[in-house]
């Protein structure tokens, strides 16, 4: 018997214009300063072709030594309002971005790992820490 999990939707509000929300979240030299979920993580290589079929690859490590390969190839590419992937595992993720009176908003739906992976609230809580990582890298950086 096969357990599903819903996907699961985060979102964040980014206090800056589309354009600089867009290149922070797609130039590899951007995404190497922000996507972590703390300090005790780090973005060592990027490798990002943002384009239907394109691939990406973030190599994220711990410093305590642990280390996995963020990878997929995008499906869908609507600059500066949608992203579509398949992760290498074959699980789904969209990001949409929208403009709002106060900036952008992003919202970043997936399926999450199924178990015995990290329980979705985790993945949750991962998604959002990297999410909020991303706001106050984008609202603080010069672009």
């Amino acid at each position: 018997m096969q357990h599903t999990v819903s996907p699961i939707t985060v979102t964040t509000f980014i206090q800056a214009p589309i354009e600089k929300v867009w290149a922070c979240w797609t130039a590899p030299e951007h995404i190497m300063r922000w996507n972590n979920p703390s300090d005790d993580w780090f973005t060592s290589r990027v490798e990002n072709d943002v384009r239907p079929g394109g691939s990406f690859l973030y190599v994220m490590e711990a410093r305590d030594s642990k280390r996995f390969d963020f990878k997929g190839i995008y499906d869908e590419v609507l600059p500066m309002e949608k992203i579509s992937y398949t992760l290498h595992d074959g699980r789904k993720s969209t990001i949409l971005f929208a403009v709002i009176p106060e900036g952008v908003r992003i919202s970043e739906t997936f399926d999450p790992d199924p178990a015995p992976a990290p329980s979705p609230d985790l993945q949750r809580d991962f998604c959002a820490s990297v999410l909020n990582t991303f706001r106050q890298y984008t609202e603080s950086v010069s672009v």
